[in-house]
This record gives C-alpha cells, structure tokens and sequence, in this order.
C-alpha cells in the first residue's frame, strides 16, 4: 500500500495491470475520449460500469484514449514495452505534473469510469481479481456466488468463464488506486459537469433519471446519487414522457370540455333564472290583483323577497361564471405548455426541460365540481292566493275535505274514520279484513280513494303531536306488496318525518330538509301538468321541498301515519284538510 502522503507523481505503479475490453452484450457504461476507431468504439455504452479490469493475451484491449488517460494519472508510466510512440504518451510539463485539475476533470471522470465495479455501479471497495483477470468488490462477488450455490457452478459476470474452485487475489495496486481517487477533492468538477445538459464533455447524454426528471451522464454524474432512482434510456424516457404528458394534455383536455359544458350550463341556468324571475312577476301581480289592491304591501314584500333572491342566485351565478372563465383559461394556458413541449422533435431539448414543466403547470390544472342551487322558484309558485289569504287570516281554517282516503288500500293494522279523513295505526290484533292487490300488506299505509292525471290540486295533512309520518303521492300502479322502498324510482314521492325531529325528502339518497320548528300542518300542492310537487309548511306558507317529474300515469294521494309505541309516541293520528284552488 502506497503511503497516504505521497501524490500521483512520485508514485510509480510498476507493470500495470491489464485494461479490459467492455464485454459484448451487456449494457455497461465505456468511457471515450479522443477520436479515431478507438475512440469510437469505445464511445458506444456497454455495461453499467467497465471497472479496471484485465484480460489475458489478446483480450487485454482497452479504448487507447482511456489507457492513456489512466496512464497520465499513474505517474504517466505506460505498460511496459509500450512505445511512447505519440504526444498522448508524453508526461505532461513539471509545472503541472502530478494533478488532475490540469484536465477539468475529463481525465477525472475517465478514470473514475475504470474503478467502477461491474455489479454494484460504485467504486471498488477491497478489490480482488479473478483467474480471468477480471476485477470486482470481494463483498459483491462473493454474493453473486452465493446465488449461483444451486446451480453448482461459478463463474465470472464478465467473461462467464467457470471455476471450479475459484480464488479470489486481492488487488493491492487497484486497491491503492482507487484509495488515492477517493481521496482526491472532485465534487466541485462533478457538479459543474452535472449542470450542463446535454454533457458538454462526452457528447450525447444516454440516460435519463425518471425520479430527478433530469439527464444523466454517467460520466460526471456519481451514480450513488441515483442508485435508489428509476434511470432509463433515453429513448425509453422520451416514449415515457410523451405517454406521460400526452396523458395530462388528455386530462386537461377533458377538464376543458367539462369547464366550458359547466359554463354553458351556468348561462343556460343564468337565461332560465332571468326568464322565471319575469315570469314570477307576472304571477304574483296577477295573484294580488284579484285580491283587489288590498294586499298591496304583502304584493311588495313578496316581490321584495323575489328580487333578493334574484340577486343572489345571479350574483352566484356570476361569481362562478367568472370563477370557471378564469380556471378554464389557466386550463387551456396549461394545454397549451404541454402541446408546444410535446411539438418538441429534440429528445434532448425536450428532456432538458422537464424538470420546469411541473412548476409551470402548477395551478392550471382544476377539477370540475360544479355545484349550484336552484332558483327557489317554488316560494313563487304553488296556490298563491291561498298563501297570500292564509299570511294574513291565520284564524280562517280550510273549507271541508274533499279529498278522502281509500280503505281498500288501508293496511290490516290502520283504522280510518267514518267520513275516511283520519288515520291512525291500531295496536290491536288485525282487522279481518280481506286481502286484495290493491292493500298494502306490509307498509303500514293507504292510498286517496282520488286518482290525479292532471290540473292544480292542494291539500293540507295535520301531523301535530306525532314523531313518525310519511306524506306524498304514489303512482297508482305502484306495488303494495312486501317492503316497499319509498323513493321516485318505485314510483313514491313523499317527505317523511323520522326519529322524532328530523324530516327528510325520500329521494335517493334521503335530502335533511331545514325545518326550524316541528310542524303541524304539512301543505302539498301539485300541479300535475308542469311536474311540480310541492310540500309547504301550512301553517306560514313557507317552503319545505319541491318534486320535479314528467309523472308517466295517475296519481294518488299517499298516507303512512307510523307504528305506535306502548309509551304513548306516535299514537296521534293522520287529518287530512282539502281546498280547491
């Protein structure tokens, strides 16, 4: 072992040992410096890393450039009997002999590719040889003979010659070699090496590092700084990439199209509010003209109470309009980025500017959840009269019922009063009554004895004192059989009153409806032939939830007042109230 404190120029090495010629076939990396045939085929990228290695007789070639320079940094003693036939062969001046910083780091990074272990990509570590001549880290190949045990024999990773009884000779003079390259300062030469792309020094760089998006030189850059790391061909890379960012044009292409059907959406909804509003205009000024003039000041209270909500459901409108507009275009900018960056035919400009295209897409890309409420038309429509009459005569009550129930629709366990306006759950065995498809056998509910196929019809429910109810319409060719799922796809619009406070519209999923206080009367307007189904608090008028449906067939009113309980819940009946409008 050479004493630490000698340099490169007072140490002579002696016979040097063989370079090894990269072995065909293997993707390991080969340094190439100068020109000529040497240079050249030198050039191309074999293997991850050659290492210093020796081949016996003819096989001990190496590229001429990279024996040179391996010479120059051992003292500049070439192999013996090697002629000195050429200024490479020359020492270099004595001002400048002994030192590396003489080559800007080329002669470094050459060298550096000749210390490279073929099976771990990293410096020598105790260096040993094989019969072949054949350079490797003892701790690496003595693991890749470890894997071979099963299949009996061993042989070397680079020439795949077999031995029987292998010997492993430690490399002193490699070993001093790659001690004083260790040693030697270079991570200022590898860094400015690696700041340059495509390398500057060794031409066409071959590889890219997919984690770093960066281009790598084997040469300049330390391959422990990408051991971990997904490093590919360049080629690979630049299919990679392009199915990459093609995917992402391809998204934001689809958020495109979802961005400006969301905005015709938004104007079409924007069109609509403005023509209901007019509409509801017209309707409340007619409303309260056949009221003659008396309700003037609940006509402009009324239109007050319309013109805020227009403005609100305008002014959300057009804040998401804008909002949208401004994503759509940061959207289209950031489909613009990857088209000109996918229209690059250079794969080494296109690579180079990978690691920038994620900060400049940053903030153009935006999901399209476009969430919005609907003008509350229904706190306009509806009996209108009645709503205005009722705000100002809470003390007048409904004129008699029309509407009654059904009660060869009433379940065994409902009991129905004479004039079949009440209904209430029975906590008594089964009425004998005879069953017939038209009676529902397990929900406890019935139907209006009154189909509705068309025109405005309103009635009113009390519900006071009761913690379980449910109130609508059901096709009249609904089933009635079994359990029964109360939802507009089977043919049941109602809102339901459920664990003692809560009240919900029995859509799919369930929609909490906002009520402030229990209620006592529930209002249900229909106005069969614009599809409207309307549920109101009847005791101020004030709305609860609305059914939009084009209804396929005849409708009946629906009724389930609940199971009673042995406390006391639940007990009070179902009234029913009707008013024709």
């Amino acid at each position: 072992m050479v004493g630490a404190g000698r340099g490169f120029s007072g140490w002579s090495p002696g016979p040097a040992p063989p370079l090894p010629r990269p072995p065909r076939g293997r993707s390991h990396w080969v340094p190439a410096r100068g020109g000529g045939e040497g240079a050249e085929a030198a050039g191309s990228f074999g293997s991850a890393g050659s290492g210093l290695r020796g081949c016996a007789g003819t096989e001990a070639v190496a590229s001429e450039p990279a024996r040179l320079l391996l010479l120059r940094a051992c003292s500049w003693h070439p192999f013996p009997g090697a002629a000195p036939d050429s200024a490479a062969l020359s020492p270099p001046p004595p001002a400048s002999r002994g030192t590396l910083s003489t080559a800007p780091g080329a002669m470094a990074c050459s060298l550096k590719d000749e210390l490279l272990c073929s099976i771990c990509l990293s410096i020598y570590q105790d260096p040993v040889s094989l019969g072949c001549e054949h350079y490797f880290c003892r701790r690496c190949i003595t693991e890749h003979w470890v894997r071979q045990e099963a299949q009996g024999a061993r042989d070397c990773p680079e020439c795949r010659r077999t031995f029987a009884e292998p010997a492993l000779a430690p490399s002193l003079k490699l070993a001093n070699i790659v001690e004083r390259y260790s040693a030697f300062p270079l991570d200022a030469i590898l860094n400015a090496r690696r700041a340059a792309r495509p390398c500057q020094a060794h031409d066409k760089v071959k590889l890219f590092c997919l984690t770093d998006r960066a281009l790598l030189c084997f040469f300049c850059d330390e391959p422990a700084l990408h051991e971990q790391h997904q490093v590919t061909g360049i080629d690979d890379a630049f299919e990679e990439l392009q199915r990459e960012l093609k995917e992402q044009l391809q998204a934001l292409q689809d958020s495109e199209r979802e961005h400006t059907e969301a905005l015709q959406l938004l104007k079409r909804q924007l069109a609509e509010t403005k023509s209901s509003t007019k509409s509801l205009r017209t309707t409340i000024g007619e409303a309260f003209e056949r009221l003659h003039r008396l309700l003037r000041e609940r006509q402009k209270a009324m239109l007050e109470e319309l013109e805020a909500d227009t403005a609100r459901t305008l002014t959300d409108i057009e804040q998401k309009v804008q909002r949208y507009s401004q994503q759509l275009r940061k959207v289209q900018e950031g489909a613009q980025i990857l088209q000109e960056r996918l229209a690059e035919t250079d794969r080494h400009t296109f690579l180079a500017g990978m690691a920038s295209l994620s900060e400049r897409l940053k903030g153009k890309i935006h999901e399209t959840n476009l969430t919005y409420e609907d003008f509350p038309t229904s706190k306009y429509t509806g009996p209108l009269q009645y709503t205005i009459w009722k705000s100002l005569f809470q003390d007048i009550h409904p004129v008699p019922a029309a509407l009654t129930l059904d009660p060869g629709t009433a379940h065994q366990r409902l009991i129905l009063s004479d004039d079949c306006t009440i209904v209430a759950y029975g906590n008594l065995h089964p009425q004998p009554l005879q069953d017939s498809p038209k009676r529902f056998d397990v929900e406890v509910s019935v139907l209006g004895s009154e189909a509705f196929s068309s025109g405005v019809h309103y009635w009113e429910v009390v519900v006071a004192e009761k913690t379980q109810w449910v109130i609508g319409l059901a096709h009249e060719a609904a089933s009635r059989k079994g359990s029964i799922q109360i939802q507009p796809s089977r043919g049941f619009y109602c809102i339901v009153m459920h664990d003692g406070n809560q009240y919900s519209a029995c859509t799919e999923p369930w929609t909490r409806l906002n009520v402030r206080d229990k209620l006592d009367k529930v209002g249900v307007f229909l106005d069969y032939d614009q599809g409207l189904l309307i549920f109101y608090n009847a005791d101020d008028m004030s709305w609860l939830y609305t059914f939009r449906e084009k209804f396929p067939g005849k409708l009946c009113s629906y009724f389930s007042p609940g199971q009673s309980h042995a406390n006391g819940k639940n007990v009070q009946p179902l009234r029913i109230n009707t008013v024709r409008i």
